[in-house]
């Protein structure tokens, strides 16, 4: 049994703020896999299915976002399963929208939901972080991931969340570097009659350097250049 668990907080006026991308997430697995229907479980919102081999079980916790560690560690006793077991969906401020990234144990960077989840289970379970970018300054953090995702974001938000549904099998596996090509060739597909070979994973968008504009005309997509502009 695998857990993987998104943070956010429960209720219609926070579904779209950029701090419930892990809930986003949770949804989009379970629709495009065929899992079961959410039902009330653990302090939280819970789904069952398989992803290949795995049995894997979704949480959303509804103990809001600072607790959420009263949720997975809820879980985490019923299924006798140990942190390594776990991995947890959450918006990061320090990655550029259209970055994913995958990590195993590590701070939590001042991310509340993290925080409470190290007092309840500690440091070692593992990590997918999505970036949602950095508002520029501190003081205007909070304002910024409770607040819905722009219209120029959506469509690259649609992509980053297809790309984790599509790794979702590799990432239950243990594979994180077939997860993390799943997402890429989502938010960064090959160009059409594509320059690399078949089955080669391109790049992160975000990852890609800007072009000189010496060296010719900008070649990136738009998602691409969607990306850098948040950097």
């Amino acid at each position: 049994m695998r857990l993987f668990v998104g943070l956010g907080n429960p209720g219609a006026k926070y579904a779209g703020h950029r701090h419930n991308i892990g809930f986003m997430a949770m949804d989009r697995i379970a629709a495009d896999h065929g899992f079961g229907p959410w039902r009330k479980a653990f302090k939280g919102q819970v789904a069952e299915g398989r992803l290949g081999a795995a049995k894997l079980l979704l949480l959303k916790p509804e103990t809001f976002m600072n607790l959420s560690g009263e949720a997975v560690r809820a879980a985490m006793d019923f299924y006798k399963l140990t942190p390594a077991d776990i991995v947890v969906f959450h918006d990061e401020l320090d990655l550029a929208p259209g970055r994913v990234r995958v990590k195993q144990g590590g701070g939590h960077a001042g991310h509340n939901g993290l925080r409470s989840l190290h007092q309840h289970i500690g440091e070692g379970y593992g990590r997918v972080r999505i970036g949602i970018g950095h508002p520029g300054h501190k003081d205007r953090v909070s304002g910024y991931v409770l607040s819905d995702f722009a219209k120029a974001e959506e469509a690259l938000v649609d992509d980053i969340l297809r790309g984790i549904s599509d790794g979702a099998e590799a990432l239950a596996a243990g594979d994180a570097a077939g997860f993390q090509n799943k997402v890429a060739l989502r938010v960064s597909p090959p160009r059409s009659g594509g320059d690399k070979p078949a089955g080669a994973a391109p790049p992160q968008a975000a990852d890609k350097p800007a072009p000189d504009a010496a060296s010719g005309p900008d070649t990136r997509s738009m998602l691409q250049r969607l990306a850098e502009r948040f950097r």
